[in-house]
């Protein structure tokens, strides 16, 4: 693929551009005059009311996170053409829909249980080259699919070999394309970066279905990983021409240093996340309470209120007497819902685990609502809403839980989050079947609305006491309590 124009020389930093063949002017100080979504400049305000740097496409103004962006729509178009595919293809080959969750269950193992190594990982290895060689094996593994599929050799062993394979790259992958993604930007303009992937992720959804409907009808299955396995090449070549953002994002991509890597020697302690191991992750995560306290509130926001194609399915079709029709109704509904609470999320700079914890209890209580609803067109009216709190609450998360870490460290935090986030995935839907069993729909979304409200309030009241009994202690221990490498950054909870 072609350089840009504009990128610069290795080692230097690139001018952001705002608009096509002008150049960016800058203010006294030597800031950037910011522009505005149309491209009017204005410059920088001092004061907090900068409406110009809350746009929510306000990451696009860095030309290599356009590139990214693309790529990525590309990259989830490709993938959404394999997914509709892959569990026709299962169900061929074997006709059992059992095997069919054996085979996402193979594909989810690695991450559960080597997800703490695959961070460390991303810590320990260039980024750049970690993702743009993660991409071109996961290319590798579509394109092998393609190859069995067409020439009719894929057997039921040889796809679980395979799907065991994307999971253990996927480890590594995942990590590594999230935080390189946010190197991209400066730190302000990650959650616009995040929701900007929101956005991508659900277009490229639509595209890949639609595609692969044409694309199977007209030449075979085969096509459809040929063509997730080209996106992911895609992707890899686009990887070597972006830049960060600024100078001290080009530390974040780069091993941790020689010394940093070094065991620790017999009775000299380490210090605080200096190593690479997974388990400095594991420690480093569960002595954060921000990152412990973020973990608890997506973990029964996603076991008890998340699986909407569950409950909502079950309540659509059954107490609403609606059918296949009305409940993609309701799912365009929470589609829509998503891309807008993306869009609002994008105007956030620096959000907080309580304006999470407040946006994850509102979207619960409406889930009470819904699964009290009467009719139809009154889920519908409650839906939307609920679809825009909760997007904007796990965009607030995922920049928390990306941002929060000191840069060494979030290669090894994403690898502790992929851990349990596959682990509360993978129990909320039985959970979530043993309840509609037992309580019906309505029961089920009721019940699991009060829990979140509840175990949120129970978690705010006990923050706030050991909060107040901190506050006490750090009166005691002066200025040496600031300097503690829990307070690194100063995002407040």
């Amino acid at each position: 693929m072609p350089e840009p124009r504009s990128v610069p020389e290795s080692g230097s930093v690139p001018e952001p551009r705002s608009a096509p063949g002008r150049r960016e002017s800058r203010s006294v100080s030597g800031e950037p005059e910011s522009r505005s979504f149309f491209g009017r400049s204005k410059r920088r305000r001092s004061g907090p009311d900068r409406g110009e740097d809350r746009a929510p496409w306000r990451s696009l103004r860095h030309r290599s996170m356009r590139w990214w962006s693309f790529a990525n729509l590309v990259s989830n178009t490709g993938t959404w053409m394999q997914l509709t595919v892959q569990n026709l293809l299962v169900l061929q080959i074997t006709g059992s829909a059992a095997a069919t969750g054996l085979s996402l269950s193979v594909q989810a193992a690695p991450g559960l249980l080597l997800g703490l190594a695959g961070g460390a990982a991303v810590d320990a290895w260039p980024r750049k080259l970690t993702a743009a060689a993660s991409q071109a094996v996961l290319g590798a593994v579509a394109f092998t699919t393609a190859a069995l599929v067409a020439f009719d050799l894929l057997t039921m062993p040889l796809l679980m070999v395979l799907a065991a394979v994307t999971g253990l790259i996927a480890t590594v992958d995942g990590p590594a394309t999230a935080l390189l993604g946010n190197d991209l930007v400066p730190t302000k303009d990650v959650p616009s970066a995040i929701a900007l992937g929101s956005v991508v992720h659900s277009a490229g959804r639509l595209i890949g279905v639609a595609l692969a409907g044409v694309a199977v009808a007209g030449f075979g299955t085969a096509v459809a990983y040929a063509a997730n396995g080209l996106s992911f090449l895609f992707v890899a070549a686009v990887i070597p021409f972006l830049r960060p953002a600024d100078p001290a994002t080009r530390t974040r991509t780069a091993p941790a240093p020689r010394a940093a890597r070094r065991p620790a020697r017999r009775g000299k302690r380490p210090s605080s996340g200096a190593g690479t191991g997974s388990r400095d992750g594991l420690v480093f995560f569960l002595r954060r309470p921000r990152l412990v306290a973020l973990a608890g509130i997506t973990a029964v926001s996603a076991v008890f209120g998340r699986n909407y194609s569950l409950t909502l399915a079950v309540l659509v079709t059954g107490p609403l007497a609606g059918g296949t029709e009305e409940f993609g109704t309701v799912s365009t509904v929470l589609a829509v819902g998503g891309i807008a609470g993306a869009v609002i999320a994008g105007r956030m700079q620096r959000p907080s685990v309580r304006l999470v914890a407040g946006l994850a209890a509102t979207g619960a209580l409406l889930q009470v609502a819904a699964g009290l609803s009467p009719s139809l067109f009154l889920l519908i009216l409650l839906v939307a809403p609920m679809a825009v709190v909760e997007s904007v609450s796990d965009t607030a998360g995922t920049t928390l839980l990306q941002t929060d870490p000191p840069p060494h460290m979030r290669g090894r935090v994403l690898g502790v989050w992929r851990s349990a986030s596959t682990g509360w995935g993978l129990a909320g839907p039985p959970l979530l079947g043993l309840l509609m069993e037992w309580a019906g729909p309505r029961g089920a979304l009721v019940a699991g609305g009060l829990v979140i409200v509840g175990a949120i309030g129970a978690g705010g009241v006990l923050q706030t006491r050991l909060h107040t009994g901190r506050r006490g202690a750090a009166g005691l221990d002066g200025p040496a309590a600031a300097s503690a490498p829990v307070r690194e950054l100063s995002t407040a909870a």
